[in-house]
């Protein structure tokens, strides 16, 4: 898959994902990777730039499988963000979606 695709909406997967519950990031990578082909370090610069920006809060949980986890919370202001990002996304795939019909008409 173009890599300016992934780019583009790993934001809002990570932001939707942590919109129903705390995650950690390996989680994130985990849940994400399942649906769209990404790598690891495409994760972690995002989740420290939303967290820098606001969007998250951190707080470490123990775990029975070795270290304690950084997990990622959204704030009220990440949820706002998130809401912003949604309907963005739902013009911007509408936009291309029409797009796209016209296009396959005239072929």
């Amino acid at each position: 898959m173009n890599i300016q695709f992934k780019k583009g909406v790993l934001n809002l997967c990570v932001l939707v994902l942590l919109d129903k519950q705390d995650r950690y990031g390996y989680e994130l990578v985990q849940k994400i990777s399942n649906q769209i082909a990404i790598s690891e370090g495409s994760v972690y610069p995002l989740l420290r730039r939303l967290t820098k920006e606001g969007y998250f809060t951190t707080y470490l949980k123990e775990s029975t499988e070795g270290p304690p986890r950084k997990y990622y919370k959204l704030t009220d202001t990440g949820r706002e963000y998130l809401h912003e990002q949604l309907n963005e996304w739902k013009h911007f795939s509408q936009g291309v979606n029409t797009l796209i019909k016209e296009g396959i008409k005239n072929d």
